[in-house]
């Protein structure tokens, strides 16, 4: 601001100077060059008239007596010329008329009729009266030239011999002299861009430091150093900005301090009651057990009474371990167990578990991918959570259409989307999805659900594995989540890199691998190739799997198979 401030003070004065000095400079050249020019013009008509007067006066008749008669009345003239600063010369305009003739005639040998502007000597021959130009002469033999003036006027001898009488007068002297002005100008111009920039520095000074360290509070108090404050000085405006600047930093010190402690105050709370509810709950749980089992000894309103029992401990005992875990996300406490894990066999552990949630919503479940394996570093039981509450809403909310879940993989990350066609989401309900305790439907009343806190754990958890969590709905055509995250846990997701997988997939884009049979049980269909690889993984030996059986058990053709926990090498 400081530096601005003076680049446009300095700009504005030095035009402002500028064209006062141009003025200033137009007005002085024009009074030096008019008086000058005056002064000549007049010292030229009088010598124009004394050697009319001269030629007049003579009755020469020869070119002898002619020459002698222009050398007496110009040498007249050359007496005062060396004072007066001033040449003539003396051109015949009638050439060759008669025995009185007399060529050119110069004061100075060096100067010749060429010296005599061209133009000038033409209006002289054709006019009636005394006329200037300026022009360009050597007033010295050997010197340099000069700014001239050069006056004529015509002339005649007897028998009408018309000759043009040229003075060249000297203007070195005001053009010195404008040179002088203009360098004093200059310098003027310089001292006083100093001085007007020292002056504006000074007083931007005053109110910029004031200014600069406002900001530099300011930002110590954004990266949460709440206990700077600014100097106060004096009674000024400054001073009063900065007495109002500290109260406001006060309070917000203070106001955070509050709501710090209200948080911790709340998180406390909440896990010291999740703790404590854990006991009681655990009794009540296995009491609700006993009389869920014996429900069929009951008649039908306590039987039904043993069923309710028993759904809402369990949902009660869900919530309670879902408030367990946000409190310890909150505190900081939430740690990974990281190996190399291939999410093929977690994503075939969860939609194995949801099949009966799969039989139940009429639904289908269906693995689609390019690949059959893909080893990364993460919480193979988080990871697990995620999913599992992905496919569980997708199912909730699919209307009994198919649910799909897609995954790839690029050099840097693995990508896993759930998509349905279900109800889908407005963009209000899109940017609140991942709110705690926020579900997409106020009542409620959907069959399977918990307390709204699913997805803030899976973003939770996707942070920690420095993933990302995205999410894309539109109403009537379903939504979709994706999860994304680093192949190596110490390398972050390159945001160069575009993700595996767009949003939503296109079904075309991948083949199915797996789905939920019509028993509810998983299918493999995907050929396994020993011999095709993808980035960061290889596929594992030998065939085609399947599994038909009714217990939902993986059955293999060839046994079981190695997994190499290490990504990018081949297993055994």
């Amino acid at each position: 601001m400081q530096f601005r401030a003076i680049l446009v003070a300095l700009t504005l004065t030095l035009l402002a100077f500028f064209a006062t000095g141009s003025f200033m400079s137009h007005q002085i050249a024009d009074r030096l060059f008019s008086d000058r020019l005056n002064q000549v013009l007049a010292e030229a008509r009088t010598d124009i008239a004394d050697v009319q007067a001269s030629f007049d006066a003579s009755d020469a008749s020869d070119r002898t007596e002619v020459q002698a008669l222009i050398d007496s009345t110009m040498g007249a003239l050359s007496m005062d010329s060396e004072e007066a600063g001033r040449h003539w010369i003396l051109i015949p305009f009638d050439r060759g008329a008669g025995q009185s003739f007399v060529g050119v005639q110069t004061q100075s040998p060096w100067m010749t009729s060429a010296s005599v502007p061209q133009q000038l000597q033409q209006r002289v021959a054709e006019g009636d009266g005394t006329y200037w130009q300026p022009g360009s002469v050597r007033m010295q033999e050997d010197g340099a030239e000069q700014p001239v003036i050069v006056i004529g006027d015509m002339v005649q001898l007897n028998q009408n011999a018309r000759y043009g009488v040229f003075f060249v007068y000297d203007f070195a002297d005001p053009q010195i002299t404008l040179n002088s002005i203009h360098a004093v100008l200059l310098l003027s111009m310089l001292a006083l861009l100093l001085l007007v920039g020292t002056i504006v520095w000074y007083v931007t000074r005053e109110v910029v430091r004031p200014v600069s360290s406002t900001a530099k509070v300011s930002e110590q108090l954004s990266e949460g150093d709440l206990d700077v404050r600014m100097e106060v000085r004096g009674s000024n405006e400054v001073a009063r900005l900065s007495r109002s600047f500290n109260r406001m930093a006060d309070n917000l010190q203070e106001q955070i301090t509050q709501l710090e402690q209200l948080s911790t105050m709340q998180q406390t709370f909440v896990s010291d009651v999740s703790h404590e509810l854990r006991t009681p709950l655990t009794t009540v749980k296995m009491a609700a057990e006993v009389l869920y089992n014996a429900r069929e000894e009951f008649d039908p309103v306590n039987r039904r009474s043993a069923e309710l029992l028993h759904h809402q401990v369990d949902r009660f005992d869900s919530m309670l371990s879902d408030l367990l875990e946000i409190s310890r996300f909150d505190a900081g406490a939430a740690r990974l167990d990281i190996a190399s894990t291939d999410i093929f066999s977690v994503i075939y552990d969860v939609v194995e578990a949801a099949g009966p949630l799969v039989l139940k919503c009429g639904s289908t479940l269906t693995v689609r991918s390019q690949l059959t394996r893909c080893v990364a570093q993460m919480d193979q039981r988080r990871i697990d959570r995620i999913i599992r509450n992905l496919v569980s809403n997708a199912l909730e909310h699919g209307e009994g259409k198919p649910v799909e879940i897609y995954v790839a993989s690029n050099e840097n990350s693995v990508a896993v989307a759930v998509r349905d066609y279900g109800i889908g989401m407005e963009e209000e309900q899109t940017a609140r999805v991942f709110n705690r305790f926020w579900r997409a439907d106020p009542a409620r009343a959907r069959t399977v659900g918990g307390t709204g806190l699913g997805l803030s754990i899976a973003q939770e958890d996707t942070r920690l594995h420095r993933g990302q969590l995205d999410v894309w709905a539109r109403p009537g055509e379903g939504a979709c989540f994706r999860l994304t995250i680093p192949l190596i846990r110490t390398q972050p997701l390159d945001p160069e890199l575009p993700n595996p997988l767009p949003m939503p997939p296109a079904p075309v884009l991948a083949e199915s691998t797996a789905h939920v049979t019509d028993t509810g049980s998983l299918a493999l269909t995907a050929q396994v190739d020993p011999y095709a690889t993808a980035t960061g993984s290889h596929a594992v030996q030998p065939s085609e799997r399947t599994l038909t059986t009714a217990s939902g058990s993986l059955d293999t053709a060839t046994g079981s198979t190695a997994v190499n926990d290490q990504p990018g090498t081949e297993a055994p």
